[in-house]
């Protein structure tokens, strides 16, 4: 399942389809389509996911911490390698893959923040070939992040980090906890707080966890919080108000719709119309000549 070397990107060998620009900064992913070989993976920073993509299953041979498996592997089955630990891989036929790697650092940050009587004993184990439907259902929003980089957000890259990191931890770990529950929401004054700051910044670039430092809680509860206040998550809203701005300027103004965008933080005329119309059924300029 994994390509033949960490360091190699793109050969004959281990083509790759597409690769997560540098701004995803505590994320890198790598969409694969490797022939038929064996190699070896190792990554002293980042704990490993491989995601099977294959629409049919392909028999691979596994080496990981001094256990080997052998097997079917199909789509939305998971190899989990900890960071600092090797892994030998040997496939017969063409595969079809997603390669995550996530911080360790990262990892250890948010186990501190949702557990923080517990994070030292918290340790990503190897797992091969358990299947993760949570993984699984990410994998398709990255991918669909990949065929795009130039409009991604930071936001929500961010909050898929973030999703990926409470799933390892509490499938992955060495002691299974979940995370407390805080019911009810943000407190009023939180939540004005959190949407004053989003108004007054749309169009610079907002990250999770700069939103989860204003109320000094982690970026798992804040997003939970969040979403059960108002419905949406951060980034819905965050596009939602974008969306808004646009609406108003075009409809009060005859500036250029490329200018518009970028003063509401859409990175171009297009991630505009593209968002816009998910939003309301039309195109900007479709918008504006029928207002």
């Amino acid at each position: 399942m994994p390509r033949p070397e960490p360091q190699v990107s793109q050969t004959d060998y281990c083509p790759l389809i597409a690769a997560s620009p540098d701004h995803w900064r505590n994320l890198k992913v790598e969409h694969l389509k490797p022939q038929p070989g064996e190699g070896h993976c190792l990554s002293q920073d980042s704990h490993t996911i491989f995601l099977s993509l294959a629409a049919r299953p392909v028999t691979l041979l596994h080496v990981q911490d001094g256990t080997t498996t052998t097997g079917l592997y199909g789509k939305g089955q998971v190899c989990i390698t900890p960071a600092g630990m090797s892994l030998f891989a040997k496939w017969d036929e063409p595969d079809h893959l997603l390669q995550i790697r996530i911080k360790a650092d990262y990892i250890a940050q948010v186990a501190t923040e949702l557990f923080p009587t517990k994070a030292n004993r918290l340790e990503v184990l190897p797992n091969s070939g358990a299947r993760d439907a949570k993984i699984d259902a990410i994998a398709t929003l990255i991918l669909a992040e990949l065929e795009h980089p130039e409009t991604s957000s930071e936001l929500y890259i961010d909050s898929l980090t973030n999703v990926i990191a409470v799933n390892l931890l509490q499938q992955y770990a060495g002691d299974r906890i979940q995370p407390k529950i805080y019911p009810g929401g943000l407190p009023h004054h939180q939540l004005r707080q959190v949407l004053d700051y989003i108004d007054s910044h749309l169009d610079q670039v907002i990250k999770l966890t700069t939103l989860a430092e204003l109320l000094n809680m982690s970026q798992f509860h804040f997003c939970r919080l969040f979403k059960q206040s108002i419905g949406l998550s951060p980034y819905q809203y965050l596009i939602q108000q974008r969306v808004e701005r646009a609406k108003h300027q075009l409809l009060n103004s005859d500036r250029l719709i490329a200018d518009i965008a970028l003063d509401c933080g859409f990175n171009s005329h297009s991630h505009l119309s593209k968002q816009f119309r998910q939003m309301t059924g039309f195109t900007p300029n479709a918008f504006r000549n029928q207002s």
